[in-house]
């Protein structure tokens, strides 16, 4: 797999060390805290974002102030503090944190912890993945078949991403990590010293702006525009009404049957902040099928249907709208107002 090349990962620093899971609980055993960023770290480093970036059952979030909270921003702030130079014991810290995190939770399991601080797009991310060994298989010199060990890079179940620049800002999203299922994922949460308190107001929204700009970007209009909203409306009304928490993966499958995967990398992509699994609000989701507005004089609500039917224009020029159809109570009421004959 290789990543998008129009958007390259400039790695400033990478790590690796290993959360060694024992009879006795966990230790960390040192590796590389200044790992040289040769074409293959490159590689593996690049694989890893892309498949993080990839992976459905992403929560957003920032650090948490609780006093119980890990101490990972203070280590965060620390190496930003130091200029971004001392990454070495900036993951030495935050290895300690994680066996901590770990210890507390009898499902966890250790690994190898790749870290890497890396620029894209102009923004500065840190990235912490944890990944196992994989048995696999080699052909010798001798054309003997030889067992052999190597990363499992597409198996990964824990990753977490800092957006530094987010952070320094005071935004309220700027951690990412996968979210994964039960308890077992919830050590590395607490790891990150992520508060991922959900307003499914604002995620439904954030969810809604998010298929109505995909709409467009697919260059669906009228009829086929309407339909594909009106699905989307439906399909997350279903979760509102029952209370589940709507997963984007099965969104996807089901707006999109042909091709998922297309919705489901927008719906994914960290950069969009956007919360899997959560349950949507009902008002929220009317912005996917319905236009509202006001002023301090009137107030508009209209269905999109109204406007591909043509019983509501719009002129862009002229900023106005044209209501076609009024219905007979107001225009008794209009009538009455001009004294104009029915």
């Amino acid at each position: 797999m290789r990543g998008d090349q129009s958007m390259a990962n400039t790695i400033i620093h990478a790590a690796i060390h290993d959360l060694v899971k024992g009879e006795d609980g966990f230790r960390v055993q040192m590796g590389n805290g200044a790992l040289t960023v040769t074409t293959t770290a490159q590689r593996v480093i690049d694989d890893l974002y892309e498949l993080y970036s990839r992976r459905a059952s992403k929560s957003h979030g920032k650090f948490s102030t609780a006093a119980d909270a890990a101490p990972t921003e203070a280590h965060v702030r620390a190496y930003a503090d130091g200029g971004y130079k001392d990454f070495a014991e900036l993951t030495g810290s935050l290895m300690e944190t994680l066996k901590h995190q770990a210890g507390l939770r009898n499902a966890a399991q250790g690994g190898h912890v790749f870290f890497a601080h890396f620029t894209r797009d102009g923004r500065n991310y840190l990235l912490v993945v944890i990944v196992n060994d994989k048995l696999g298989a080699a052909l010798t010199n001798t054309y003997d078949v030889a067992d052999v060990h190597h990363l499992d890079v597409d198996g990964f179940r824990f990753a977490g991403r800092v957006n530094l620049e987010g952070w320094a800002a005071k935004d309220e999203r700027y951690i990412g990590f996968l979210k994964g299922k039960g308890a077992v994922s919830e050590y590395f949460k607490a790891f990150l010293g992520c508060d991922t308190t959900v307003q499914d107001r604002q995620d439904t929204t954030d969810l809604v702006r998010t298929l109505k700009a995909f709409a467009i970007d697919q260059g669906l209009v009228g009829e086929a525009k309407d339909d594909f909203l009106n699905r989307a409306k439906t399909i997350c009304s279903r979760s509102a009404r029952s209370r589940s928490e709507l997963e984007f993966e099965a969104l996807a499958n089901e707006l999109m049957p042909n091709s998922p995967r297309v919705l489901l990398d927008v719906l994914v992509d960290p950069d969009r902040q956007l919360n899997d699994r959560f349950v949507p609000d009902g008002r929220a989701l009317n912005g996917l099928v319905r236009f509202r507005g006001k002023t301090a004089l009137w107030s508009v609500e209209f269905d999109r249907e109204a406007l591909t039917s043509n019983k509501v224009r719009y002129d862009a020029a002229e900023n106005s709208l044209t209501l076609v159809g009024l219905p007979d109570e107001l225009a008794a009421q209009l009538r009455g107002e001009f004294n104009v004959d029915a």
